[in-house]
């Protein structure tokens, strides 16, 4: 899971997919479902060459039976280049047509036919005939080429101008990860608890606006008891890079039917009834403050969640609305082991 979310952080690996995406769906969506390519009234020269052979049988023997030089004409061109190889093709077959038959109808389109196995030069040179298809197939081109130029645009929004920052400086995800790791964690033996089966540190950082950190949780055996993780619960404002004012603190164990939330809200959010009222909804309302423990309980799990260090933006937003960069530590024990009641 958490591979999955670091693949879909970077950029070029969205443009791979969204590429696929968009290749596949032109394809089987638009060119195989809504707009197939249809042939309406196309010409002989369409036709295998088994079939051709049959149409120009059919059409010496329309000639015979009613003569119109006119009309032979037009059923001898419509037979494009390849006619001569029909007509060879023809007199080598087992045809009920009579010799005479044939030779009234080469005379009628001025045909210069050798023996078989030669080439037949008529004096009237064939020409290839359109489609309606056509047509379709140029709408088809059309969807498609807006299709890119919609995939192109957003990945252009994505790598030139979502993804801007000063040259040489790291991307906030990254300095999160550098923040994250110099964090001094808590030494909860040294205070006389249990020490924890998992201890997690993760830190946001305003620009991160993909930021979603989940942790597997293991026994010592190495068997899988649960997730825990944090990410962005609410925004406040608009434009980039998001204004984060709430995130989700989240448990999930094995062995119970629901994951436990509890919301992590800025001072704003925390005191605006209509904010706080949104969020009770996904779980139960924390008030952000430096050092402040916030405890979930599962079925067989506790997490205590510390936040470590947290400041808040500046801008034209409320005071104290939005989260610069949010350091939280993530401990998880069995439900037997008890650790320290969350400070309020």
């Amino acid at each position: 899971m958490d591979k999955i979310r670091e693949y879909l952080k970077n950029p070029w690996i969205m443009a791979a997919a969204g590429f696929v995406v968009g290749a596949l769906f032109g394809l089987i969506v638009l060119g195989w479902g809504l707009f197939p390519v249809t042939y309406i009234n196309a010409t002989p020269a369409n036709l295998r060459d088994d079939l051709k052979v049959d149409y120009l049988s059919m059409a010496i023997d329309s000639y015979a039976k009613a003569p119109d030089t006119a009309l032979a004409i037009q059923r001898w061109k419509s037979l494009g280049p390849d006619a001569g190889k029909v007509m060879n093709s023809l007199q080598s077959s087992a045809s009920q047509l009579t010799p005479d038959e044939i030779a009234a109808f080469k005379a009628a389109v001025n045909a210069q036919v050798t023996t078989p196995g030669a080439t037949v030069v008529p004096t009237t040179s064939a020409t290839p005939t359109t489609t309606k298809g056509s047509s379709s197939l140029a709408i088809l081109l059309g969807v498609l080429c807006l299709l890119l130029l919609v995939i192109g645009g957003a990945l252009a929004y994505i790598l030139l101008i979502r993804n801007r920052r000063v040259k040489g400086e790291p991307p906030p995800a990254q300095q999160a990860q550098e923040l994250s790791k110099a964090a001094e964690r808590t030494s909860y033996p040294a205070q006389g608890q249990e020490p924890p089966i998992a201890q997690f540190m993760t830190t946001y950082m305003a620009g991160d606006d993909l930021y979603d950190d989940s942790f597997s949780i293991d026994s010592p055996s190495g068997e899988f008891l649960g997730e825990c993780g944090v990410g962005i619960s609410d925004t406040i404002g608009v434009g980039d890079p998001k204004k984060v004012t709430a995130f989700e603190v989240w448990l999930f164990d094995k062995n119970d039917i629901q994951t436990i939330t509890q919301v992590v809200m800025s001072t704003h959010a925390f005191n605006d009834p209509t904010i706080r009222q949104k969020l009770e909804s996904k779980g139960e309302p924390v008030l952000g403050e430096p050092g402040k423990k916030i405890l979930l309980e599962t079925a067989t799990l506790q997490l205590q969640a510390r936040i470590v260090d947290m400041t808040y933006g500046q801008g034209a937003l409320p005071a104290n609305s939005f989260f610069e960069r949010l350091t939280l530590e993530l401990a998880v024990w069995p439900k037997a082991a008890q650790p320290a009641a969350p400070t309020v």
